[in-house]
């Protein structure tokens, strides 16, 4: 996996490529700066899976990178990772094809579980900032609560179900959640049935956002 880092700070381009090697150890980072040398590097490494932009670049708007990088390279996805917490930036970013918005303000672990959510074909939503707006057409499509967001127990999931959840969010396939709860194929399918009905949701990426949005946190139990 080839992933971009654009920022104008060292130190966040180092922290950032930590946070990607405990994801991806073998993944190749590259880093830019600024804008021009951001679209240098797309234009010598079209096969870049994911890029990390910053929004304050020294030399141009960040949004218009984004828009810039989009047009470009419309199969890459693209997180932005910013100091901005402007819902209005958010939304727009979203928007423009962004995969995922993450604070630098968040702590590390939400940031960890952000990049494995985009990278496993999901969308990271801020549910902090985005609290009640619509989420823009280009991305899944929004999924509702009443205001008092349910609990796993208002859902009726069960355990087990919260364990299946649990590794649907670091990208497991069912292969591999069958082996690691050490269920059979059939069994694990219920489950996912189950979980996209009490999430009222259609498909996996679709069950990742509600859960993000509705805040629930997996420990290692699996239990949020």
């Amino acid at each position: 996996m080839k992933i971009l880092v654009i920022d104008d700070h060292v130190l966040i381009r180092q922290a950032m490529q930590g946070v990607v090697r405990k994801i991806k150890r073998d993944a190749i980072l590259l880093e830019a700066a600024d804008s021009r040398q951001a679209m240098q590097t797309i234009a010598e490494n079209p096969d870049t899976d994911l890029i990390l932009l910053d929004l304050t670049l020294p030399d141009r708007d960040g949004l218009s990178v984004l828009g810039d990088i989009r047009q470009r390279a419309p199969t890459v996805s693209i997180v932005v990772i910013s100091a901005i917490q402007d819902p209005k930036f958010v939304m727009k970013a979203l928007d423009l094809g962004a995969r995922g918005y993450i604070p630098k303000s968040a702590q590390g672990d939400v940031i960890l579980n952000a990049l494995r959510l985009v990278i496993s074909g999901g969308v990271y939503v801020p549910p902090e900032i985005l609290a009640g707006r619509e989420l823009p057409q280009t991305m899944q499509r929004q999924v509702t609560f009443d205001q008092a967001q349910p609990s796993p127990a208002d859902l009726q999931l069960t355990e087990r179900q919260l364990q299946v959840l649990a590794l649907m969010m670091q990208g497991k396939n069912n292969k591999t959640i069958c082996r690691t709860l050490r269920l059979a194929e059939p069994t694990v399918k219920n489950h996912v049935t189950r979980i996209l009905k009490a999430l009222q949701v259609t498909n996996r990426t679709e069950a990742v956002v509600a859960v993000n949005n509705l805040g629930w946190k997996f420990d290692a139990s699996a239990k949020p």
